[in-house]
């Protein structure tokens, strides 16, 4: 399995250059145990839609007993069959769950960088955040309505608008960015990468941080 930025639309050359510098700690406090940890992978696809660059998210589905309804990059933790976690495991389970959740086709992915590895504390996840270009897309729905209630894709325009950020807040004293897009809100471990994204790749623009969205404290 290659990882190559040859032949990117120039759009997103400034993430695919990021992906090549950027350290662990600039992309969360949350940094993985020195051992252990449940080892996962995440696909941050980017696509060419109506208008413009746009992402691929899904929203899980409300019956669940954890993050109902939250939205989400596909994506899940490693099975023995994906490989060795240190090298190609993550690449494979991103696409494997990608397809598993979305439908979408793999061969159509085009892997161009992979970020450094995230810890999700609540969970215990070790995360890898796998960069795709959606060379070729292809149809994507909700493949199990049990288990996620829709996929869809938001304009990077969306996700850069000012209005549309704020940052959320729990009762357990969490403090992150969020995003307001599509009927939905993008919050935690998603919103996180998808902010460090924009900001490293030049594409974030000024937006007032005090605008706060509080969350149950089920979220």
């Amino acid at each position: 399995m290659d990882v190559t930025a040859d032949g990117l639309p120039d759009w997103l050359e400034p993430v695919s250059r990021s992906t090549r510098t950027i350290a662990p700690e600039q992309l969360s406090r949350y940094l993985p145990p020195a051992s252990g940890g449940r080892q996962a992978a995440v696909l941050v696809l980017f696509g060419e839609g109506a208008r413009g660059p746009e992402l691929l998210l899904m929203e899980r589905a409300g019956t669940l007993r954890s993050h109902a309804g939250q939205p989400s990059f596909p994506g899940g933790a490693l099975d023995p069959e994906d490989g060795d976690p240190a090298t190609l495991g993550p690449l494979r389970a991103a696409l494997r769950e990608a397809e598993e959740e979305t439908g979408l086709d793999p061969g159509g992915v085009q892997v161009f960088g992979v970020l450094p590895r995230l810890y999700i504390p609540v969970s215990g996840f070790v995360v890898t955040p796998v960069l795709g270009w959606w060379r070729t897309p292809s149809p994507v729905g909700a493949v199990d309505p049990g288990e996620t209630a829709r996929v869809f894709t938001v304009p990077v325009a969306d996700l850069t608008a000012p209005a549309n950020r704020a940052t959320v807040v729990h009762p357990s004293g969490y403090r992150g960015p969020a995003f307001l897009v599509e009927s939905a809100l993008v919050w935690g471990f998603t919103a996180g990468v998808i902010d460090r994204i924009l900001h490293f790749a030049g594409w974030e623009q000024p937006w007032d941080r005090r605008k706060q969205v509080p969350l149950d404290a089920r979220a």
